[in-house]
């Protein structure tokens, strides 16, 4: 199977950099085809602007969504965007390390996502009306293929926990998991989150680096996040809420979106 790492660390050295090639080394001793993208290695631009869409007039307003759904149906977005895009259709599973920098991923990464994802490439895509809102949450052009995180925090692992004061870290990374990576159709899984990542000896590093090995191993087989899918009947049409026969109205918030076991 064809895997993409994408890692976003600006110290080579770093704990995130250690366990990507952990991760790719585990893989490719199991007979997987490996290929890593370091976002600050190639230096990869983040910012989502005029550059993207050379064939926008000067005198057009940028509309971001919309010129990027019409360099994506011309063949004319950029070649570095245009390379990603092939690397997520080549690879069977995609692998996003990073560290939990103010909640979320760093910019570098967002950036990738913001330019890679582009409307008729990742959303924007399928039917959309009455019945049916778009191929998404489930379906979309990477459905079929799975995705999982590979996350360092600083804090302590109770700090993420149902009552810590962070949030819990499931909350915290729903938006990730959800929104970039279900939403245009990845099977996700649980994921790989290490705590108290600064202050990891040799000791520890030898034991993370073991449960991540694992995890590589079941890459292929794990059960995924039981996520909702937007037409699999349980959510109104064009509403997006739920349905109440799907979940009684007094469950709200992430956990309403997970098909309960």
């Amino acid at each position: 199977m064809n895997v993409l790492i994408v890692s976003a660390h600006p110290e080579p050295r770093s704990l995130t950099n250690a366990l990507r090639d952990t991760a790719a080394a585990q893989l490719s001793a199991d007979g997987h085809t490996v290929r890593v993208t370091d976002l600050y290695a190639i230096n990869w631009k983040s910012a989502a602007d005029r550059a993207d869409f050379p064939t926008l007039a000067p005198a057009q307003p940028l509309r971001v969504p919309q010129a990027s759904g019409e360099a994506f149906a011309t063949g004319t977005l950029t070649d570095d965007v245009v390379q990603e895009q092939e690397g997520l259709l080549w690879a069977d599973a995609l692998i996003l390390a990073f560290p939990l920098w103010w909640f979320s991923m760093p910019a570098i990464l967002k950036g990738w996502i913001d330019r890679v994802y582009a409307y008729g490439f990742a959303y924007g895509v399928g039917e959309h009306s009455d019945t049916r809102w778009g191929d998404r949450y489930g379906e979309g052009r990477l459905a079929g293929k799975r995705a999982m995180l590979i996350v360092n925090a600083g804090g302590w692992a109770s700090h993420y926990g149902p009552r810590g004061i962070n949030g819990p870290i499931d909350d915290l990374l729903f938006p990730i998991q959800h929104g970039v990576l279900f939403y245009p159709g990845y099977e996700v899984l649980p994921p790989f989150v290490t705590y108290r990542a600064d202050r990891m000896d040799e000791m520890g590093f030898e034991a993370t680096a073991q449960a991540l090995r694992e995890r590589m191993r079941g890459l292929f087989a794990e059960p995924p996040i039981p996520f909702r899918r937007q037409n699999g009947g349980d959510y109104e049409i064009p509403s997006m809420e739920l349905r109440p026969e799907a979940a009684p109205e007094h469950i709200t918030g992430f956990g309403a979106h997970l098909v309960p076991s």
